[in-house]
């Protein structure tokens, strides 16, 4: 009986939390018992210079354990990295590199950060696993940007770690059991079946081939559940993409709704405004009798124009 409780072919408690980081393209807080990755993905409109005018993208990975990750601190990789970083950084990138088209993600690089909060063994493959929804947020944000009929996402990825301790085979190994496992592997598959990748070692005593196809069988087994964990959450994602993408389309519309309808009133304004016709003002006529003042008053009635300069003709008489 494992100390956990937990039969030999289960998993530990797997949390995808996903929205966690407002700045990144894509983020996951990936929770896996008591193991804790923050996985955020960023876009950057450029590649490395091998692939420069290339037309193809590029999907590379970071990996850190932060300092009160463990029980006792784990110092921060400064000037150099330690072999085992980059190790499963290479490993991170190289999975989720398998899953998306680089040709269709055109001359951008995406990276993925995996940044280790609390270890209890299993970090790297957490990491891919993480790793992939933050990716996926990110290339499926691009797409609708883009305008894109598919997505450059061709299928589902993540890891698990599986070993064998005291002659039994144990899925998804907690710290003690990596520990003190006899035979210590990782394996990377695609939701399809595909193998992306397998790790494993014998720490003490060689493993059989029998005892391999155990570990494989016991890994895929697991990785169908985790699989479908990754299928809640995708699901979530694309209900909440496509519910801001209809609040901006709405937005939109009731902007160039207001739009039209403030030109509207103007036109009609300036149409009102052009057919009223003003009315001619007169200036007073004042009238004189006292013959000695006729220059003056047809000086007066001539500024108010010709229908009072016949008035005063008249007037005259």
């Amino acid at each position: 009986m494992r100390k956990s409780l937990r039969k030999n072919d289960e998993l530990r408690n797997i949390e995808l939390k996903t929205g966690v980081n407002k700045y990144a393209d894509g983020s996951c807080l990936i929770t896996c018992g008591d193991t804790q990755v923050m996985c955020t993905a960023t876009i950057e409109p450029k590649v490395p210079l091998f692939l420069k005018h290339s037309g193809q993208g590029w999907v590379t990975a970071e990996y850190g354990m932060l300092p009160g990750s463990c029980t006792t601190r784990v110092d921060r990789d400064k000037a150099k990295q330690g072999g085992r970083t980059a190790e499963i950084q290479r490993l991170i990138g190289r999975s989720l590199r398998s899953v998306v088209d680089l040709q269709k993600l055109g001359e951008r690089q995406v990276i993925i950060d995996c940044d280790v909060i609390q270890a209890d063994g299993g970090t790297r493959t957490a990491s891919i696993t993480g790793g992939y929804i933050a990716l996926y947020i990110a290339l499926k944000k691009l797409q609708q940007k883009q305008r894109w009929t598919t997505s450059p996402i061709l299928d589902m990825v993540a890891g698990i770690s599986c070993g064998i301790v005291n002659g039994e085979v144990l899925l998804d190994l907690d710290y003690e059991e990596d520990s003190n496992a006899e035979t210590d592997s990782n394996f990377v598959m695609t939701e399809s079946g595909g193998i992306v990748e397998i790790q494993g070692t014998a720490e003490k005593i060689p493993f059989t081939e029998n005892e391999l196809t155990k570990l494989i069988t016991t890994a895929k087994a697991g990785l169908a559940t985790i699989f479908e964990k990754q299928k809640e959450a995708i699901q979530k994602i694309d209900e909440e993409l496509e519910a801001e993408k209809q609040a901006r389309l709405e937005a939109r519309l009731a902007m160039a709704a207001e739009i039209e309808e403030k030109k509207l009133k103007k036109a009609l304004k300036k149409e009102i405004n052009g057919n009223t016709l003003a009315e001619p003002t007169l200036k007073p006529v004042k009238m004189m009798k006292n013959s000695s003042n006729k220059k003056t008053s047809k000086k007066v009635l001539d500024e108010n124009g010709d229908i009072n300069g016949n008035i005063a003709d008249n007037a005259e008489v």
